[in-house]
C-alpha cells in the first residue's frame, strides 16, 4: 500500500484520558461511579482509556468529605462543602501540574461534568453568600487544558449529542494522525500531504477555514516550518470543534459526487444526487450517502479520493454517522 493509500492509519493504541468514575471505578465522594456505558462498551473497544481522579490521586480517600469550588470563578478555592476548613486547592492543583507534564502521550480526554476537579465547563461556584453560579472549570481539568490547548476535551454528558460526539472523535483521530506526522519529523512535503488528504474533512466544517490553512502552506521557507506547522493545527483543531452541519456535509458530498461524473451512468449519478439531497432534507443519516459514494469510489478509483480523510475519519464501526 502506497503512503498516500494509508492515509486513514493512524497509531494503534491511541491513548485517552477518562475521569475514573467515568468507568465505573468506585472513586466518588460517597464511593460510588459514573459510569459512561458509552465510553466503557464502545470507546474501549478503540482506545486505550487511561483513568484519573484527582482527589484520590491526593490522598482524599473513599468515601470523602464531597468539595464544591467558591470565590472568583477564575481562580477558585476548593473546600468542604461541611467543613470550609478543608481546602484541598494546592494539592489538586500540584497533582494538576504534575499530570499536565505527562499528557503528551494522550490524544483526547473525557471529563466528568460539574466535578470541581474535573468539570470542563459550567461547573458550580460558590460567592460567599452560599449562592452558585455555574461559571467555572474544575481545578484539574483547567490545569489539562492549558498545558495543551490542541488536546480534544469533552464531558460525557455532551457525547450524547450526536454533532459533539462526531467532532470530538473526529479530533482526536486527526490529532493522533498529527502527532504521527511529527513524529516522522516535519516537511513541507509532509504538511502538504497532511492538508491535501483532509481537503473535505476541513470544508465539511469550514471553507474559508480550508482556504485560510492552504495560504499557510502557500510557501513556508525551511526556517519558520515549525511555526507555520504549530499555527497550521491551532487553526485546524479550533475549527475542528463546532460540529459540522448538514449544509456543509451536503456541500462536501456534492463535491464528491462531482468526481464520478464521467464514471456513473446518468440513473446511477440522478440516484446519487437524490440520496445526497435526501440526507439535506433530513431523510437519511450522514451514514447513507457516505456508503454509497464509498460503495463507488471502491469501483471506480480516484487517487485523489483515496487520500481524503473525509469517507472514513475513524472506525465504521463506532456508527456515530448513523445518527448524524
Amino acid at each position: 500500500m502506497s503512503k498516500t493509500e494509508s492515509k486513514t492509519e493512524v497509531p494503534g493504541n491511541i491513548r485517552i484520558g477518562v475521569s475514573s468514575c467515568l468507568l465505573g471505578k468506585k472513586v466518588r465522594f460517597d464511593g460510588g461511579h459514573k459510569r459512561s456505558r458509552f465510553v466503557t462498551d464502545a470507546l474501549s473497544d478503540y482506545f486505550e482509556l487511561v483513568p484519573y481522579c484527582p482527589e484520590v490521586a491526593i490522598g482524599m480517600g473513599i468515601p470523602r468529605q464531597p468539595i464544591r469550588l467558591v470565590g472568583d470563578r477564575d481562580n477558585p478555592q476548593a473546600v468542604g462543602v461541611k467543613n470550609p476548613e478543608l481546602n484541598v486547592t494546592q494539592p489538586l492543583r500540584d497533582y494538576a501540574h504534575k499530570v499536565a507534564g505527562t499528557i503528551d502521550g494522550l490524544c483526547g480526554f473525557i471529563f466528568k461534568k460539574d466535578s470541581p476537579s474535573c468539570g470542563m465547563t459550567r461547573v458550580k461556584v460558590y460567592n460567599s453568600k452560599g449562592m452558585p453560579e455555574r461559571a467555572g472549570t474544575g481545578l484539574f481539568a483547567r490545569e489539562i487544558m492549558q498545558a495543551d490547548p490542541l488536546l480534544p476535551v469533552e464531558e460525557e454528558g455532551r457525547l450524547n449529542d450526536a454533532g459533539l460526539c462526531d467532532s470530538f472523535i473526529t479530533r482526536v483521530y486527526v490529532y493522533a494522525r498529527w502527532k504521527a506526522l511529527l513524529k516522522s519529523g516535519v516537511s513541507l512535503s509532509g504538511l502538504m500531504e497532511f492538508h491535501a488528504s483532509h481537503k473535505f474533512l476541513v470544508m465539511a466544517y469550514s471553507n474559508v477555514v480550508y482556504s485560510q490553512l492552504g495560504r499557510m502552506l502557500s510557501g513556508p521557507g525551511s526556517e519558520n516550518l515549525h511555526e507555520t506547522a504549530a499555527s497550521y493545527i491551532g487553526l485546524l483543531m479550533e475549527a475542528l470543534k463546532r460540529p459540522a452541519t448538514r449544509k456543509q456535509h451536503t456541500n462536501v458530498l456534492q463535491h464528491l459526487l462531482g468526481y464520478l461524473k464521467k464514471d456513473l451512468e446518468s440513473a446511477y449519478r440522478a440516484d446519487l444526487a437524490g440520496t445526497i439531497d435526501a440526507y439535506r432534507r433530513g431523510d437519511y443519516p450522514l451514514v447513507v450517502p457516505v456508503r454509497l459514494l464509498q460503495h463507488y469510489f471502491s469501483i471506480h478509483l480516484h487517487p485523489y479520493i483515496s487520500r481524503q480523510v473525509y469517507l472514513d475519519p475513524y472506525p465504521e464501526s463506532l456508527q456515530l454517522r448513523n445518527v448524524l
